[in-house]
C-alpha cells in the first residue's frame, strides 16, 4: 500500500486537470514562452554583432551578407525555442499528473478491496 497523496500533489491534481487543455494550446505556449525566446535571440545577435568572432564580423562586413536572412533566422530559433520549452514543460506536469492519477486511483481500490477486521463469526 502506497502512501496518500500530500495536500500539495492533491492541489496539483486539482490545478492541472483545470489548466491542461488551455496549456496545451501552441498559441499559448509561443505567447508565454516567448520572452524565453527572444532573451536567446538577442543573445545571438550581440554575440554576432559584438565582433569579438573574428570570422563572424569578417562575414557582416562581406557584400554579399543580407542581415534580413540573420534577423530571420534569429525570428524562427526565438519561436522554436518558445514553443519548444513550453511544450517540453507542458509534457513534465502532464507526465506528473499521470503518475499522481495513477496513484490516487490504486490507493482508492486498495483502499476498497482491503478487507475489513469484522468477523461474521460470533462467538459461542
Amino acid at each position: 500500500m502506497q502512501a496518500p497523496l500530500t495536500p500539495k500533489e492533491e492541489a496539483f491534481l486539482n490545478y492541472w486537470s483545470t489548466n491542461r487543455l488551455r496549456k496545451k494550446r501552441v498559441w499559448y505556449q509561443l505567447l508565454v514562452g516567448l520572452p524565453l525566446g527572444l532573451l536567446f535571440g538577442v543573445v545571438i545577435m550581440v554575440n554576432f554583432y559584438s565582433g569579438w568572432y573574428k570570422r563572424a564580423d569578417m562575414m557582416v562586413n562581406n557584400q554579399r551578407f543580407n542581415p534580413v536572412v540573420l534577423y530571420i533566422a534569429v525570428i524562427a530559433i526565438a519561436v522554436f525555442m518558445a514553443v519548444f520549452s513550453k511544450k517540453f514543460q507542458w509534457d513534465q506536469y502532464e507526465q506528473r499528473y499521470r503518475e499522481l492519477l495513477f496513484r490516487q486511483q490504486k490507493n482508492e481500490n486498495d483502499a476498497a478491496n482491503a478487507p475489513t477486521n469484522q468477523s461474521n463469526i460470533k462467538p459461542e
